[in-house]
């Protein structure tokens, strides 16, 4: 079993009132390692997939992106950065790239170890995917209004 990195509250360079990003930034450069190094291009992946994506920080410690819903989050652990997809079952992964989290039916994960190259192109169409899945999950549950007017007196 992985030892989890995120157990800490928050990372030391954090105070109290720093945003999301800012507490993401710092667990980064806590990590002053390949984890780091991988934390960081993730993030950047994510970004560039998902312009309007929303950072957060949640559960004492891990990052995680959302867009109409949460997209994934980024634990750190000793041997892997992992990226878990909170709907990762119900997306095509063409690449391959879910590695971790497999016996589950929501959840998908990729695990990155150190020297891992990352398919770039292959993880920000995984991104995209799961914003779309958001996305129409939220358009098609939304009620629909009444066509009729207000009532009369």
């Amino acid at each position: 079993m992985m030892e989890a990195t995120t157990a800490m509250s928050e990372p030391k360079e954090a105070k109290g009132g720093d945003s999301p990003s800012q507490l993401i930034d710092a667990r980064i450069k806590e990590l002053s390692d390949w984890r780091g190094e991988t934390l960081a291009r993730v993030r950047i992946l994510i970004k560039q997939a998902d312009p309007d994506v929303v950072e957060e920080w949640k559960w004492r410690g891990v990052p995680v992106w959302s867009h109409a819903g949460m997209i994934c989050t980024g634990e750190t652990y000793k041997t892997a950065v992992k990226l878990t997809f909170a709907k990762g079952a119900s997306l095509e992964d063409p690449s391959g790239l879910f590695n971790s989290s497999l016996e589950g039916n929501t959840r998908r994960a990729i695990d990155f170890h150190e020297g891992d190259k990352i398919d770039e192109k292959a993880l920000k169409a995984l991104i995209r995917a799961a914003v779309a899945l958001n996305t129409s999950v939220r358009s098609a549950t939304r009620p629909v209004r009444s066509q009729r007017g207000p009532k009369s007196a």
